[in-house]
């Protein structure tokens, strides 16, 4: 397999899984991060690199921070499942979900995969990414109810900014980015990649 066939999709078209189904499969097969697209498409993610790894670590550490100073929400990793309200069930590489929202899940609800759109996303391109694959997810994002996402693309040293019912903002690298009204008082210097 070579990066160009990465991530690997099973398109099992006469296998509709049920979201109890997908949950089993993820949590007998902890080793492969899994998604599903809107259309039922399992994505089998490959891990990310050292370099991906870190920047994305670095970004969502930040998110943190800004939570933990404000208190206004939960975070969440690149390990979090949403079932999202089109039927997929996303990863994003960071998340945050708004306090009340999160507070107005069940506990089970909250300990399996969140049925809830997070109001942020970040994705970070990795070098097994598809631009335009990544893309398609970030409309998935905003169609189920995230209200900002980030997708930063290291490649063409470039952000990509998703609102709802705006087209997707490309801004070049170097760039400051704001939560706006979604994580107010929260910025994001994003330096050009080497």
């Amino acid at each position: 397999m070579t990066t160009l066939d990465l991530p690997l999709e099973l398109n099992l078209e006469a296998v509709h899984f049920t979201d109890e189904q997908f949950y089993q499969l993820c949590i007998h097969n902890p080793e492969v991060a899994i998604e599903q697209n809107a259309q039922g498409v399992l994505i089998v993610m490959p891990p990310v690199g050292g370099e991906s790894g870190n920047r994305e670590m670095e970004v969502g550490g930040e998110l943190y921070l800004w939570n933990k100073q404000t208190q206004l929400g939960k975070v969440f990793s690149s390990s979090t499942i949403f079932q999202l309200l089109i039927g997929s069930k996303r990863s994003p590489d960071a998340a945050w979900v708004e306090l009340s929202r999160w507070e107005a899940l069940t506990p089970e609800q909250r300990r399996r995969f969140p049925p809830i759109a997070p109001d942020f996303v970040m994705e970070l391109r990795s070098s097994t990414d598809n631009l335009t694959t990544l893309r398609e997810k970030m409309q998935e994002y905003v169609a189920s109810g995230v209200r900002l996402g980030w997708l930063i693309n290291p490649q063409d040293q470039q952000v990509e900014i998703y609102r709802p019912g705006q087209e997707a903002e490309v801004r070049s690298l170097p760039t400051q980015l704001s939560g706006e009204s979604v994580l107010p008082g929260f910025t994001l210097a994003v330096s050009p990649f080497s």
